[in-house]
């Protein structure tokens, strides 16, 4: 055997190797995660779990959801209304009603004692995102466009870190949660053993807001109107009681429109016991939330404030004094459903409601059904692979056979490396790349008999048919190498799991079907001084 030739089977074996190894290392590895018997994983459980599987695999649920970033707009202009009172009153500015046109605008009615130059500079100063006009003695303040873009990107940005939060706390393995065009969001949950909790725990919106009580409560909306004239007035709101179990009518409570706070102004909320039993949730406000509630409560001891989650009335309890930084959500909560709340809070509240526009399960039993039926293909169509290149090129096809078999067992190993996950489409995209590889050894082999046909000797027309072969090859898995690539750029879920693995087997392909086929040709007739003919 000359020195090239033993060093070209030496890298062969160490890249086998090495692929092996990391597989089987990446399998501990995620066995471990996993793992809650006693000792260690064994090593066929470390086989089992070498490539992780997507959803259509392994089960779980598929969510699409749309962010509802008008509610995260109105936040806005609450906080605006607000905090143009607040300096208002500082400065010893006289201002009028505060009305609510629509979701991205309020406005202010002035006196004729207001000084206009002075409020014109505070709002300058305090209000630069919002254009100012007036009309009959009224203030019209709307958010600009650009900062309005803004906030909505924000909004969805921040309820896609929001809900991933909430997914690690409730220790969900290998999550997808990805954006999905300008307002919505894929969660994808694989091998989740309490799909419905999660379901739960992301649909739970906990779009949380403290609003000062009109009136209420009521099973009769009209009498909560007529103190207002039978008309429900600008500044406020008519919402709903959450849903009791044994609840027979509906409630209402007239609200302001404007939150003393919302669930931005949360730092902390953990699960508690009342003191007279039952099941409760404390919150626990940031420094600009704790001001503004201690000033909110302290200017209306004796009032009822309606704690509203979801845009639900959970409890309306009453203020009997000044609250600086923390408050309790009381309710008929369960002890699991009292947990999950905290967490949902914990984890961050939402910054805007959701929508859910997509909702798919998809069974353990159905993913291991998938899994049979594709190893099936797979085995199949590599041994119809197998048979025809043995039948048709004789020992040289048994040539190709081994080089298939260690495109299979690398490709595998590179998954593992690269912490790919195997879909449905990938497994398609493995089935591609035994194709692409048959077909690179067959263009070999046909440029072999070219070159035999054409009167070279054996060993020149082997070395002729893999070097002129070699650009061919090159080109072949180039173009689909780069459609892979966009596929993968801008595809999602299944699509890119099909790109990973086609790109991953095309590259190992072309080293086996060149580099490790021509060794194995070479170690067959290389030491040979005279070939009469090839076996091909």
């Amino acid at each position: 055997m000359s020195k090239r030739v033993r060093w070209r089977v030496v890298l062969i074996v160490l890249v086998v190797a090495g692929m092996i190894t990391g597989y089987i290392a990446m399998g501990y590895a995620n066995a471990r995660r996993e793992w809650i018997g006693p000792g260690k994983p064994s090593l066929s459980e470390a086989l089992r779990k070498g490539v992780k599987l997507g959803l259509d695999l392994r089960g779980g649920i598929h969510l699409v959801l749309q962010v509802n970033t008008a509610d995260a707009v109105k936040a806005e202009r609450d906080d605006a209304a607000e905090q143009l009172q607040t300096q208002a009153r500082e400065q010893g500015l006289t201002l009028g009603a505060v009305e609510f046109p629509n979701e991205r605008a309020f406005s202010v009615a002035v006196t004729p004692t207001t000084d206009e130059k002075k409020l014109e500079e505070t709002v300058k100063r305090f209000l630069p995102d919002w254009t100012v006009s007036t009309a009959g003695g009224k203030w019209i303040f709307t958010l600009k466009d650009l900062a309005r873009r803004q906030m909505e990107d924000n909004s969805v940005s921040q309820a896609v870190e929001t809900i991933r939060n909430r997914i690690d706390e409730f220790g969900v393995a290998e999550p997808l949660i990805a954006r999905q065009g300008s307002d919505r969001i894929l969660v994808q949950l694989p091998g989740i053993d309490d799909p419905k909790r999660v379901k739960d725990l992301i649909k739970s919106t906990a779009f949380l807001e403290l609003k000062l009580v009109d009136s209420g409560p009521s099973a009769d909306r009209n009498a909560l109107l007529s103190t207002h004239g039978g008309q429900l007035p600008p500044n406020l709101e008519l919402v709903e009681t959450a849903a009791t179990a044994g609840q027979r009518e509906q409630t209402w409570y007239l609200v302001q429109k404007s939150a003393v706070i919302t669930g931005r102004d949360l730092k902390n909320a953990r699960p508690t016991q009342r003191q007279l039993g039952g099941n409760a949730v404390s919150f626990f406000l940031n420094a600009a939330g704790a001001e503004k509630f201690a000033k909110a409560t302290g200017e209306n001891v004796g009032k009822q404030l309606a704690i509203i989650l979801d845009h639900r009335v959970k409890s309306a309890p009453t203020i009997n004094e000044r609250i600086h930084d923390q408050g309790e959500i009381s309710g008929s909560f369960t002890p699991e459903e009292a947990n999950d709340l905290a967490l949902v809070l914990r984890a961050g509240a939402l910054p805007a409601g959701l929508t859910y526009l997509e909702e798919r399960t998809v069974g353990p039993s159905l993913g291991l059904d998938s899994i049979r039926k594709g190893v099936s293909a797979s085995v199949a169509g590599a041994l119809f692979v197998f048979v025809a290149m043995t039948v048709y090129y004789r020992l040289s096809g048994l040539n190709a056979v081994l080089a298939l078999i260690l495109n299979a067992v690398m490709l595998l190993g590179a998954m593992a490396l690269f912490n790919a996950t195997l879909t449905l489409p990938g497994i398609a995209g493995f089935i591609l790349t035994i194709g692409m590889a048959v077909d690179s050894n067959v263009l070999i082999f046909e440029r072999i008999r070219e070159e035999l046909r054409g009167g070279r000797a054996p060993k020149t027309a082997i070395e002729n048919g893999f070097s002129k072969a070699f650009a061919t090859i090159i080109d072949t898995h180039l173009t689909v190498i780069i459609s892979a690539i966009f596929l993968f750029q801008f595809g999602t879920g299944p699509v890119k799991g099909f790109a990973v693995t086609l790109i991953l087997g095309l590259l190992i392909s072309i080293f086996t079907a060149v580099f490790v086929s021509h060794t194995i040709f070479e170690l067959t007739y290389g030491r040979r001084q005279h070939i009469d003919a090839l076996s091909i």
